[in-house]
């Protein structure tokens, strides 16, 4: 819960962020980008899962560029048409034959209404020449030919619907596919026309069925759906496509399909699908809220197989090319101006839309659109962004982008699989938040969080490590420089002698110097996770523990100091070659409780340590020199640090302190020790236990024998001469092994 209300701020803008795009899921407003995106993603999605080949099952006679060469302007004469109708069913045998074209207009072509002017007028009495008329009539009206030629056969005359403002009523329409009041108190969007252009009513009277081929256009000006129904005066009207498979089955009833039969009901009342039940079994086909159906696009244009009317006319095909086909004629001449935007190609031939559909009709490849999944597409976007915009802004840059990155990736992944399966569900909008909401993550940790990070880098970054600074800057609460007491460990460090050293060389030369070593040991501190307090002149103080807590901060002090050592002679090579003198160092390392905080005057402040344990400290490497050894550290820091070698040197009671303290020299981390160290700690222990029980002969012995091996000594030496002194002037009973220093 902390680290929720931490991101308060960001979650809400998360929140806030999904909420726009369910708006526009729940279709409470539209946003332009997700609708073209969504076109898009769908484009996409079609072309790259259709099934390819050709479909032999629907041919295509083309009115083409060749058959209008061959037999003049389109529309060719009724008579032309009606031989065509005879040689397809009669000569060919076809199953079915559509007309994607209108026959609106009829045709006078040949003189039949210009010999009845004349019989009317100048020739009404000649008796030969009426007689003569009336044997010429049923060759001479072509339109009543044309009729009569479809009569009794499966053809299915196309025509349009208009919404033009002065509506346009031409022609016959069939008759409705379903009545008035078929979906009577269901909130369907059917599409509704004002105006039609239909074929000539003796034509109509005669064709087995007829249908719109107007397939619907969406606002980037693609086709992709055909409404199956249409609504004109209050009927429904059905496609072309519909009709020809309703004739092709022995024309079924259209069936409206619902998820809940109960009209009106407080179930869900959309229109999902259209029934053909057959003896064979049900046709079902998927339409949406406004009983339109998806084009199952097969492929590019010639997915279907193209002939010239002109060749199928003059009989110049093999049979078998249209023997029981489904025949549809249309154009895919540039000047008929049949030519439609598609998903698959920016110039598509409509008569191939139809095709499409009768296939996928006969398929079962129509993809299902209902209204619900409106629904499921609300759902989807709010599981996803309450998901993202709560963990978010919890998750490392990493992990978040693991996070967003795996549900785009599920996401997608259902949303194909639901294609596969033959159902559409709306993509965009879901992967648009993802990626908003992984935006606004990233901004908000550029923008907003790299901030603190700066601030903290400010405050605390000259004396903290880097790292530390970023483990810090991820929860920038939990630290303040405010002060506080809390157990840590302090360091000081100081360069034996520095005033001669420095009396030696030239001020450019001491900078260079004291640079190089400064830069080495403050990097031994910062490797091992310790705060750089101040340099004192040639001394380092550092601490750990605080700000960022550290519950080894003792054993990384050791190491510390142990480091800064071994890093000492590794200078000295350096120093030598540029003529600088080799350096040492005395190191006080004390544990204890400690004030640590921001403090200073209005002037200037520093983020240091304060107390006794601080004062012990720098007392602790004050006397190393007196015992000749290169760290001290007091017995807290001592009883933490298991894994480390210590040889005690003493119990003393520095200036300031009443209380006395053993001491210790770090040797080394266990298992890193020289044997011969090991034995001579071994021979040290006994002579110090000699020592406070004031046996100074035995005492004496094992100093000896210690001195015969490291002669330099200057501890061995120490105890050597404190030796001879007690035998001269002996403590006394009440002595207590402590050593009092009464300078710093």
């Amino acid at each position: 819960m902390e680290r929720l209300r931490k991101h308060l701020v960001q979650i809400v803008l998360g929140l806030a962020l999904g909420l726009v795009f369910l708006g526009h899921a729940a279709r409470v407003y539209q946003i332009p980008l997700v609708s073209v995106l969504d076109a898009f993603i769908y484009d996409a999605r079609l072309r790259l899962t259709m099934p390819g080949g050709v479909d032999d099952r629907v041919v295509i006679l083309d009115i083409d560029e060749k058959s209008l060469a061959e037999g003049g302007r389109w529309p060719w004469s009724r008579d032309k048409m009606a031989t065509l109708l005879d040689r397809l069913f009669d000569h060919y045998g076809i199953a079915i034959l559509g007309f994607d074209v209108v026959f609106a207009e009829p045709d006078d072509s040949s003189g039949l209404k210009s010999l009845d002017a004349l019989s009317r007028r100048e020739l009404k009495d000649d008796a030969s020449f009426q007689s003569a008329l009336r044997g010429l009539r049923g060759t001479l009206d072509y339109d009543r030919r044309f009729a009569e030629s479809m009569k009794g056969r499966p053809v299915v005359l196309g025509y349009y619907f208009t919404n033009l403002s002065s509506a346009l009523v031409s022609g016959k329409l069939p008759e409705p596919v379903l009545p008035p009041g078929t979906f009577k108190g269901r909130n369907l969007a059917l599409t509704t026309w004002n105006g039609y252009g239909a074929n000539l009513p003796d034509y109509q009277a005669n064709a087995a069925s007829g249908g719109h081929f107007v397939p619907l256009v969406d606002f980037d000006g693609i086709s992709r759906r055909v409404p199956m129904l249409v609504e004109y005066d209050g009927a429904y009207y059905e496609s072309l496509s519909l009709a020809m498979v309703r004739l092709l089955l022995g024309m079924p009833p259209v069936v409206p399909g619902y998820a809940d039969d109960g009209a009106g009901g407080r179930g869900y009342a959309g229109l999902e699908w259209l029934d053909l039940n057959t003896q064979r079994g049900t046709v079902r086909i998927p339409v949406d809220e406004s009983a339109a159906s998806l084009i199952p696009y097969r492929g590019k244009e010639g997915s279907f197989r193209y002939l010239s009317i002109a060749e199928a006319l003059n009989k110049r095909l093999p049979v078998e090319a249209l023997k029981g086909k489904i025949v549809i004629i249309g154009t895919t001449t540039p000047g008929l101006m049949d030519l439609r935007a598609t998903p698959v190609a920016t110039t598509y031939p409509g008569v191939e839309i139809h095709a499409n559909l009768i296939a996928g009709m006969l398929d079962g490849s129509i993809r299902l659109k209902p209204a619900y999944v409106l629904g499921a597409e609300v759902l989807m976007i709010g599981l996803c962004g309450l998901l993202l915009a709560l963990l978010l802004p919890l998750f490392s840059p990493m992990k978040a982008t693991l996070l967003a990155g795996g549900t785009f990736v599920v996401v997608t992944g259902l949303n194909l699989f639901l294609w596969q399966s033959g159902l559409l569900l709306p993509l965009a909008s879901t992967l648009l938040m993802i990626v908003a909401l992984y935006a606004l993550s990233m901004s908000w940790g550029y923008f907003v969080e790299s901030r603190s990070k700066r601030q903290f880098t400010e405050l605390f970054g000259q004396y903290v490590p880097p790292e530390l600074v970023d483990e810090m800057a991820r929860d920038p609460e939990r630290y303040s420089m405010e002060g506080r007491n809390q157990e840590l460990t302090v360091l000081f460090s100081d360069v034996r002698s520095f005033t001669t050293i420095s009396e030696g060389l030239d001020p450019k030369e001491l900078t260079q110097l004291m640079n190089e070593y400064l830069g080495a040991m403050t990097t031994i501190v910062r490797n091992n996770r310790g705060t750089l307090d101040k340099y004192i002149g040639d001394a380092i103080m550092a601490f750990w523990g605080a700000p960022v807590a550290d519950a080894e901060h003792a054993r990384n002090a050791v190491r510390t100091a142990l480091d800064m050592q071994r890093e000492l002679r590794r200078l000295d090579e350096p120093f030598k070659a540029r003529g600088w003198p080799m350096l040492h160092i005395g190191v006080g390392i004390n544990t204890g409780t400690m004030t640590v905080g921001d403090m200073g005057s209005p002037v200037r402040k520093a983020y240091t340590v304060m107390g006794d344990a601080v004062n012990l400290g720098s007392r602790l490497e004050g006397i190393t020199k007196q015992y000749g050894v290169g760290i001290i550290a007091g017995e807290t820091t001592r009883a933490l640090v298991k894994d480390v070698v210590f040889r005690e040197l003493d119990r003393v009671r520095v200036k300031g302190k009443d209380e006395p303290v053993a001491i210790y020299e770090p040797l080394g981390f266990s298992g890193e020790v020289a044997p011969e160290r090991m034995e001579a700690l071994k021979l040290w222990q006994h002579a110090l236990r000699y020592y406070r029980a004031q046996d100074w002969d035995q005492a004496d012995v094992q100093i000896y024998n210690l001195l015969r091996q490291e002669p330099d000594c200057r501890l061995y030496q120490l105890y050597a001469e404190r030796i001879a002194h007690y035998r001269q002037a002996p403590p006394g009973e009440g002595w207590d092994g402590v050593t009092t220093f009464d300078t710093k």
